[in-house]
């Protein structure tokens, strides 16, 4: 396995990427790997390296550059409420079309890398970046054909970015795992989130995940469960196998 830094130019800086793929039979399809709110570390890393070793060349970038942030810290517990103020602050000035411009940058860097598969790629975003994952997919119809949410928060909203105005303008195939007990995407949220993809006749399975709480998938989470998680690998890698 390959494993190295990068820093990947932008329009608004310099964004430090964590790049990962097999040693062996190049190129790879490409999969954008956005992190959620607590920002890049080693559990992360382990899982995009994860989704690599299954034969992808794998980009997962620090959102968090242009305040010049990269690893918070522990921010679970009485411990870690400093580091989770600051977490929310960071989430809350992180915009839509900011990370669509990082989207760019990231795709322009993968054209240019001979272990990078110049064909259709993919996307997935936890939490917070649930809402980027589907934007790539709008921003890049050509490019990124498959897009996953991973309990996004806050997908339809009244607002003018909301992250379900984006299912008409994409064709790629969509998945969203929602969590039964999520404060960010409670079930009603999810239920018109359903009625949307109905109506733009999406291309597009919306998962509820019974019994679990937001951030399931984390394995240094409190709410980490092992079998939602394995679940949400599987269909992971169903839904990228297309790429090849």
């Amino acid at each position: 396995m390959i494993e190295r830094r990068v820093e990947v130019v932008t329009v608004d800086g310099s964004m430090s990427t964590f790049v990962c793929h097999p040693e062996r039979d190049g190129p790879h399809p490409v999969v954008l790997f956005l992190m959620d709110a607590p920002g890049i570390r080693e559990e992360l890393r382990d899982m995009a390296s994860r989704l690599a070793t299954a034969g992808y060349y794998v980009l997962l970038p620090n959102l968090y550059y242009r305040a010049g942030v990269e690893e918070l810290g522990a921010f679970i517990g009485v411990a870690g409420a400093a580091v989770r103020e600051r977490m929310f602050e960071l989430m809350d000035g992180l915009r839509t079309p900011l990370v669509m411009r990082d989207i760019d940058a990231l795709v322009a860097f993968a054209a240019e890398d001979d272990a990078a598969s110049k064909g259709p790629m993919g996307c997935v975003g936890y939490c917070m970046s649930g809402r980027f994952a589907l934007g790539a997919a709008g921003r890049h119809p050509e490019r990124v054909r498959a897009a996953a949410s991973i309990y996004g928060v806050r997908l339809v909203t009244e607002g003018s970015e909301s992250p379900h105005l984006t299912l008409r303008a994409t064709t790629a195939r969509l998945y969203f795992a929602c969590a039964e007990s999520d404060h960010w995407m409670p079930l009603e949220m999810v239920e018109r989130l359903r009625h949307e993809i109905l109506e733009a006749g999406a291309n597009a399975e919306l998962e509820i995940y019974p019994g679990v709480e937001h951030g399931f998938a984390f394995p240094q989470r409190p709410a980490y469960d092992k079998a939602a998680a394995e679940r949400h690998w599987e269909r992971l890698f169903a839904l990228f196998a297309q790429l090849g």
